[in-house]
């Protein structure tokens, strides 16, 4: 099959042109009667009038007497008078009906009893005090909704209170899913442990079932469909001939040699647009087969649900008649520069927190396969496709994926990466379920400056300095000057080289790394184990241009542990815990203190010293030691200021 290349890609405006442009959604939805306790969530298909009054008689609003309230005229304290129990007053509870000709109720605290036939009264009733009158909530006939309504649970308690019980509604827009890929394996077979070597579990249909459920849809998911051009023509057929709205086919799509979406929508119907200028997303089809939207959906998962959000959600909603949902916005300053590239608008997912009078985000990872980038995620900054990024002091616009409330109540660390800060960010949800964590590693140096902007409540650092031998203070001295801290230890840790299984290629200590058969994955520069690093190899006269793989670096221990494991490097600079964790064997080198460095002002917050609570706790402190590699002998002391 000829390999296709986004032939016909268009910017993301001229794609939803297109795309939008070829349809009347109007006309897609037939109208359906449910049960009105069924109702919640439907669109009303049509204006729908109340067929009873509520109340539909007048009703008592108080326990207590009904009376005709002319007969109460002249009644003071003064002057008090009685009435006969089931002549001239009658008793009643709230919600009763009121008794003919009765007109006002008096409630039952201000009615003295005199006998089983007499009560007395201190003042007089106007007519229909405490009384609800025939249609005082709805009339008969009043529109209670009109079309293209979303149905709340109010709106259910009114079409009851009206004498609705059956509405009509729009049908619940049907997407088939096709899921595609002869690498992939469906979820009920690996819940069985029926997995191969090479295979993946697929789980963007469960993804795109919820996202269309939420929209207001329904969905049904075909059986997975492998990298083969007829099948998956048959597969696309049969899901435009089937009683759909729309399909979605995912993960055939690519720049690749067997993207073969687009070819078979073009055979079955016409392709409107091949690649989109997006990142995450670009390899997105739009087409149209039979009247029907055709959306060939990326397959890594971050992609498929930005396409998703970008063409399918409008659709479903434009189907049933209603607005697009609104996020929230707000302006925020990134922790770091956000590098992109001209001519791709780009989605950067963030981790957002209130440090003094600014909002910070913090970028996660950027790949379209991270789904993690998502459910870490707090917003979402689109970048346009005019720039080249946006620099760390720039203001910019977050799309809100949670509430504004969580924003103000999370805590931004910046700095080094340590695997104890997972385990806290877990801990101090158990303490406070409002708190929560935000990190971003840009290594010490990194954090320190994120302090000395005010970007950050508090920044990890494990800064050795080769003069005196000590850790972070003489850097704070030095980058901090003026800005009052405390620094509390986390922990003391296990750095040395991470290295295969075995160890296979034999490495002893720092001098291998010159060694021409042996690849270094190295950390970023400003990093603390970088710094480290160079003081080691400095003392071994050891020029970094000897060591294959010195300018290759990762932002974390835990990513240098994967290039290890992966192959893709034979030995790495990090932590016991990260090596630890993936099974790898470790070469101690030295054991160097991590701390928390945070300003006096943010100090004194009350989120902040719950999170001190937290690392002093016994339970955090059992945690960390479970990671291996870790001394909390002096976790949670103050060591400056």
């Amino acid at each position: 099959m000829k390999r296709r290349i986004y032939l016909k890609m268009k910017t993301l405006k001229e794609a939803k042109d297109v795309f939008f442009n070829q349809f009347d959604f109007s006309i897609y939805l037939k109208s359906e009667v449910v049960p009105t306790r069924e109702s919640l969530g439907r669109v009303t298909s049509e204006a729908i009038f109340a067929k009873a009054s509520s109340p539909s008689f007048h009703a008592a609003a108080m326990d207590g007497m009904a009376v005709f309230a002319e007969h109460t005229y002249g009644t003071t304290e003064d002057k008090p008078k009685r009435l006969t129990i089931d002549k001239e007053a009658f008793p009643v509870n709230t919600g009763n009906i009121l008794p003919p000709g009765t007109n006002a109720v008096i409630m039952i605290e201000h009615v003295n009893i005199i006998d089983d036939h007499t009560i007395e009264i201190y003042s007089s009733a106007y007519p229909w005090q405490n009384v609800r009158r025939v249609g005082e909530d709805i009339v008969a006939t009043e529109l209670l909704l009109p079309q293209n309504h979303v149905i709340t649970p109010y709106d259910m308690g009114a079409l009851l209170g009206g004498g609705i019980y059956h509405v009509p509604v729009k049908q619940k827009p049907k997407v088939i899913i096709i899921p595609t890929g002869s690498e992939l394996i469906d979820v009920g077979d690996a819940a069985k442990g029926i997995m191969e070597d090479g295979k993946i579990v697929e789980y963007n249909s469960v993804i795109l079932a919820g996202l269309i459920s939420q929209c207001g849809g329904e969905s049904t998911s075909y059986d997975i469909v492998p990298d083969k051009y007829q099948d998956i023509r048959e597969a696309l057929k049969r899901a435009v001939e089937a009683k759909c709205h729309m399909v979605i086919i995912n993960a055939g799509s690519s720049a690749g040699s067997e993207d073969y979406t687009a070819s078979a929508i073009e055979e079955l119907g016409e392709v409107l647009v091949h690649g989109v200028t997006i990142m995450p997303g670009k390899p997105t089809v739009l087409g149209v087969i039979d009247g029907k939207p055709v959306i060939g959906n990326p397959g890594y998962p971050v992609s498929a649900v930005i396409s998703f959000e970008q063409f399918v959600k409008p659709i479903l909603y434009k189907m049933l008649g209603i607005r697009v949902p609104k996020r929230e916005k707000l302006k925020v300053i990134p922790s770091q520069k956000i590098p992109s590239k001209l001519g791709i608008e780009e989605f950067v997912r963030v981790k957002l927190g209130k440090v003094g009078e600014k909002v910070v985000a913090t970028p996660l990872k950027r790949k379209a396969g991270v789904i993690t980038s998502l459910t870490k995620a707090d917003g979402i900054i689109r970048i346009p496709n005019v720039v080249e990024g946006i620099t760390h002091d720039e203001q910019v616009e977050a799309e809100l994926l949670k509430d504004s409330d969580e924003i103000l109540n999370t805590i931004v660390i910046i700095g080094s990466h340590d695997n104890t800060l997972d385990i806290l960010a877990n801990e101090i949800k158990k303490w406070d379920y409002q708190l929560s964590i935000s990190s971003s590693n840009v290594g010490s140096m990194g954090g320190l400056i994120a302090l000395r902007k005010g970007n950050a409540h508090m920044c990890g650092s494990h800064l050795f300095d080769p003069e005196t031998g000590e850790y972070n203070f003489p850097y704070i001295k030095r980058y901090l000057r003026g800005i009052d801290v405390k620094v509390v230890n986390l922990t003391f840790r296990e750095q040395g080289l991470i290295v295969g299984q075995g160890n296979p290629k034999g490495i002893k200590g720092l001098e291998d790394l010159t060694r021409e058969d042996v690849v270094f994955i190295n950390r970023q520069p400003g990093s603390g184990t970088r710094i480290l690093l160079d003081y080691k190899l400095k003392q071994l006269n050891i020029e970094p241009s000897q060591i294959q793989g010195y300018d290759r670096d990762e932002f974390t221990h835990m990513a240098v542990a994967v290039n290890v494991l992966s192959g893709s490097a034979d030995v790495g600079l990090g932590i016991y815990a990260a090596a630890k964790a993936l099974g790898l064997d470790f070469i101690p080198i030295v054991k160097e203190r991590y701390d928390l460095i945070i300003p006096e002002t943010f100090h004194r917050q009350q989120r902040i010293q719950t999170l001190l609570e937290v690392i002093r706790s016994q339970g955090f402190k059992d945690r960390v030691v479970q990671l291996g590699g870790y001394d909390v002998s002096m976790t949670g002391e103050v060591l400056w200021g």
